[in-house]
């Protein structure tokens, strides 16, 4: 006889010649002829020392054991005392009871879905993570949700998790806050063949989200290609003096003749406008011509209507000292007062009247 104890938290397996006999628990046990026992630490999963199918045969032993099968496509989160533990795969695992308490969430993973009731926090852990896709969308964003390729519905912003198994998941996404177009050096010939370059800019915004991603490829590059075979034709079709005088009036026909292709595209227009009007080399020479011929001219007819202005004020003095004796006098002082300023020294001599002595002096008499 073999006397064996068994301390709180184990649990023995009695075997004779390699037979499973009886489970023995807590306690001071007396082994028989050839028996031995298998110790077993409560707090850690089963490992069977022969098939566990003959074991489970004893009801006392069945009824210590938690039993886990995992089927293919599915996945058992293991908590321990509310606390997530690891991740069972396909397979079979075997746990002890009593000694610590253990849950067990079943997943299918045929869906995509994640439906079962689990904690955020464990999307981060690695075990779980690694079975998990994720998909982020901004909260400027909408996305459409393509399941097999096909579109099942659209996303706001947020994070979306799905089960990753052999079902296809797309998403793709569009920015819906206001955007700038910019058509930049557009090089285009005006009606007269003048050539030029332009840069031009729209601001639009997606407001279809599911028109623009599915019903349209690239709908940004389509936009971009309206933009410019519209400005294409308005700009020929004006001279480039016409150009330059109607830039505002082009970006407003541009504008309201966009805005109903742009509509398909699931994009509304909400501006438009030309930024620049660049002249090439040989072009910008001329016009800097004209343009010094133009202010030249214009100099020349100021200058002319100066010295009108001024001939008539002259004229109109004359006329007024000639009728007054009083201001013919004045101005003669005036006059003597400014030419006095430039001379040092003015000598007078006589008895005669002064302002007579000075007028002949300046007079020349």
């Amino acid at each position: 006889m073999l006397r064996v104890r068994i301390n709180a938290g184990y649990v023995g397996l009695v075997f004779k010649r390699g037979d499973y006999l009886r489970v023995i628990t807590q306690g001071v046990h007396w082994l028989g002829y050839k028996q031995r026992v298998f110790m077993y630490d409560l707090a850690s999963m089963f490992t069977a020392p022969i098939a566990l199918e003959i074991l489970l045969k004893d009801e006392v032993l069945a009824a210590m054991l938690d039993v886990v099968e995992v089927k293919d496509g599915e996945l058992v989160l293991l908590y321990e005392k509310g606390i997530f533990k690891t991740v069972l795969p396909a397979g079979r695992f075997v746990y002890w009871k009593g000694l610590i308490e253990r849950d067990y969430i079943r997943v299918d993973l045929s869906k995509i879905y994640i439906t079962e009731n689990l904690d955020k926090s464990i999307f981060s852990n690695y075990e779980v993570s690694k079975y998990i896709r994720t998909f982020e969308v901004a909260a400027y964003e909408k996305a459409v949700l393509l399941v097999d390729d096909v579109y099942t519905k659209t996303l706001k912003g947020g994070t979306y998790r799905f089960w990753r198994n052999d079902t296809s998941i797309k998403i793709a996404k569009v920015d819906l806050r206001q955007l700038q177009l910019e058509i930049a050096g557009q090089e285009l010939l005006t009606k007269d063949k003048a050539a030029i370059r332009i840069n031009f800019y729209t601001q639009y915004k997606v407001t279809d989200v599911e028109k623009a991603l599915l019903e349209n490829k690239d709908y940004e590059k389509q936009l971009y290609i309206t933009m410019q075979l519209v400005l294409r034709a308005y700009v020929g079709a004006y001279t480039l003096d016409e150009l330059l005088e109607r830039k505002d009036n082009i970006a407003e026909a541009v504008f309201q003749d966009v805005k109903t292709s742009a509509s398909k595209l699931g994009v509304t227009v909400l501006n438009c406008g030309i930024r620049d009007v660049i002249l090439t080399g040989e072009m910008k020479d001329i016009m800097n011509q004209v343009l010094v011929a133009q202010k030249k001219a214009q100099a020349n007819v100021i200058m002319r209507r100066e010295e009108t202005a001024s001939t008539r004020s002259l004229l109109n003095t004359a006329k007024l000292m000639e009728e007054n004796d009083m201001l013919y006098k004045l101005k003669e002082m005036e006059y003597v007062e400014k030419i006095a300023e430039k001379i040092g020294e003015i000598t007078v001599s006589g008895n005669g009247n002064m302002v007579t002595q000075l007028k002949e002096i300046f007079s020349g008499k």
